[in-house]
């Protein structure tokens, strides 16, 4: 039987195995090879394709990719491990990143930060190379959302909606993302048991795609550096915020019942705001122009 069907969509995925290939008796899964993609197209857009369009030296970019993909990587383990430590954790765990347990938003602010330190050392615009290195963070992370999909995780739930997606449930990726309302409406097709719920990967994917766009015809309109910058802030934190709220694996704050990625997305538009209005109102840092 199918392993993912969009019964409203007529689409049928009979079978989509989480490995890509093996070697030397390694397993090599399609999420670390679309993680590598999506940081290719990202390195391709940000480091050089948008600096060549803007007038930009592409080295200035090229050279920053080689210190902040290793960075980014280490900054999305840290922030998983972070909120996801509990009482059955070992030390040995934290490394086991071939489990999963990579968070977007420790990507963000390890990239942010990296790319901070990096223009004070190159003594660059801050701003004027966060425009148009955003546009790499965008459409790597739409890339990598798929292999959440392949990996049948990080999806939201129960949903029979239009973009409804049935997962068969011997092959969703953590069981503990099975909520009771799935189980109470699981499907049946040809004897075996679905899941129907929200492709919340999907729908980020999807939006980052359309900031990636917006940002890009934008881009010759912006009035200021740090323009682009606060647009994803805004519209990343937005959407994030409300896919959030739909996802069953999310990271709650000890203590609480606040999901930390939603209070992230707040945070994030709330900077958003800030650096617009600031920007907008006094423009002291125009520095370059594109």
């Amino acid at each position: 039987m199918p392993y993912v069907v969009f019964p409203n969509l007529g689409i049928t995925f009979d079978s989509l195995s989480r490995i890509a290939f093996t070697i030397f008796g390694w397993d090599v899964y399609w999420y670390a090879v679309l993680v590598v993609i999506g940081i290719i197209a990202g390195v391709f857009f940000g480091g050089y394709f948008a600096p060549k369009r803007t007038g930009q030296k592409p080295e200035l970019y090229l050279d920053f990719a080689m210190f902040v993909v290793p960075i980014c990587i280490i900054g999305a383990r840290i922030f998983f491990v972070i909120f996801a430590w509990d009482e059955t954790w070992r030390f040995r765990d934290i490394f086991a990143v071939r489990d999963g347990g990579l968070a977007i938003y420790g990507v963000v602010i390890a990239a942010i930060a990296t790319a901070f330190v990096y223009t004070k050392i190159k003594k660059v615009s801050f701003f004027h190379f966060a425009d148009t290195g955003i546009v790499g963070l965008i459409i790597g992370h739409a890339i990598g959302r798929i292999g959440n999909f392949i990996n049948r995780e990080a999806f939201g739930d129960y949903y029979t909606g239009r973009f409804a997606m049935e997962i068969r449930m011997d092959q969703v990726h953590n069981i503990n993302t099975v909520t009771q309302e799935m189980r109470d409406n699981v499907v049946i097709r040809g004897g075996m048991q679905y899941v129907s719920v929200h492709p919340t990967f999907l729908y980020e994917a999807v939006i980052n795609l359309a900031l990636f766009v917006f940002l890009n015809i934008y881009r010759k309109h912006k009035k200021f550096n740090g323009e682009l910058l606060s647009y994803y802030f805004i519209g990343y934190g937005t959407a994030r915020f409300f896919i959030e709220a739909l996802r069953t694996d999310q990271l709650i704050l000890a203590g609480t019942n606040v999901a930390v990625s939603q209070l992230v997305s707040v945070l994030l538009v709330v900077a958003g705001i800030t650096l617009w209005i600031w920007g907008f109102l006094t423009r002291k840092h125009l520095t370059a122009k594109e």
